[in-house]
């Protein structure tokens, strides 16, 4: 395994993260703890999770995955494990968690319900799922501005009851997630302004469909110093090379959930079998070489992986050991060139 630190800390991580929301959903509680096993025994010690999860969000399981990582937690060196969880935003699709946005006592009943799903006395990383204000995210490719947007501007508000929290020592550090770069600006300059905690990562979508993130968020992350934690590298498995080969099980994310089709496109499956070409070309699983170049980008802290079996998870870490060639990086950009972030 390969480590880094959390930006302007001294956390150590691994450069894979353990992604959980599988984990009471696509996976049980024993194959989630297997899953767990195996990744730390195989070096990772960084796992993120969130209240939301397991993913699709639904009443009846919403915080099933931190209940399951805390029944395996509390048997752990707590102090060897770097755990990062989040706050849900708003929306109707969390409306069965509370409506109240990033209140103060929105983030404060937040971070006390996750201690105890946890079971642990702190949370080593603490991140807002994603901004209240209405913005381009979740596959929207373009910013078009909503006039009639409810939102006020509360990003000092926010920043002032994570310092409480923080305070408090139930979290460690605090970072932002599917966040465009105004808004890690205003919060970074919030931080700068009030002396109120600093941002140090923000966790996007990055992958070889969707690598809007090297527009104007690369050079925020780069000269501001904030990591990016990656989500779908593997773009929901599309990037396994399992759907174009027709060879999907019937339990595979998008056989089950048929409506996440983000990464599904007619452009982002030509590109998909192009990078299938080039990485069997090269004597590489797809998924392998889609890992691999995430985890090169001098941007990214950390390269947050899912599996809904140990083979998959092995083959996901094993990623880490495999450094691609600058012909093969130049064979990858010609092919973005032609076909540019098809999923944003």
């Amino acid at each position: 395994m390969k480590y880094t630190t959390l930006p302007n800390t001294d956390i150590k991580v691994s450069k894979i993260c353990l992604g959980t929301m599988t984990f009471g959903n696509q996976n049980t509680e024993t194959e989630g703890h297997a899953q767990l096993d195996f990744a730390t025994e195989n070096g990772v010690n960084f796992i993120d999770t969130a209240e939301l999860y397991p993913v699709p969000a639904t009443a009846e399981l919403s915080g099933k995955t931190s209940t399951i990582i805390g029944n395996w937690l509390k048997n752990k060196k707590r102090e060897e494990l770097v755990i990062a969880s989040k706050i849900a935003g708003t929306g109707d699709y969390t409306a069965h968690i509370r409506t109240t946005g990033f209140s103060k006592s929105a983030i404060k009943e937040a971070v006390e319900l996750e201690l105890k799903r946890l079971q642990t006395d702190y949370i080593d990383l603490y991140q807002l799922h994603w901004p209240e204000r209405h913005t381009n995210m979740f596959g929207i490719r373009d910013y078009k501005h909503d006039s009639a947007d409810p939102w006020k501007d509360n990003f000092k508000e926010i920043l002032e009851t994570l310092n409480e929290v923080k305070k408090e020592g139930k979290i460690r550090e605090i970072g932002i997630s599917n966040e465009k770069a105004w808004g890690t600006m205003r919060y970074l300059q919030e931080s700068k302004s009030n002396n109120l905690p600093r941002p140090i990562t923000i966790q996007n979508a990055y992958s070889l469909l969707n690598r809007v993130f090297e527009g104007d968020m690369a050079e925020v992350s780069l000269r501001e110093n904030i990591g990016l934690l990656v989500y779908s590298p593997m773009a929901f498995g599309v990037l396994s090379g399992k759907y174009v080969k027709n060879t999907a099980a019937d339990n595979a994310r998008l056989k089950l959930f048929p409506r996440f089709a983000r990464y599904s496109s007619e452009q982002s499956t030509l590109a998909t079998k192009k990078y299938l070409e080039l990485a069997e070309q090269n004597n590489m699983s797809l998924a392998q070489m889609s890992l691999a170049f995430v985890n090169q980008r001098p941007f990214v802290t950390s390269n947050i992986i899912g599996a809904t079996n140990l083979g998959q998870l092995k083959e996901n870490i094993e990623s880490v050991n495999l450094d691609l060639s600058d012909s093969i990086l130049e064979e990858i950009n010609k092919i973005h060139a032609i076909i540019p972030n098809p999923a944003p």
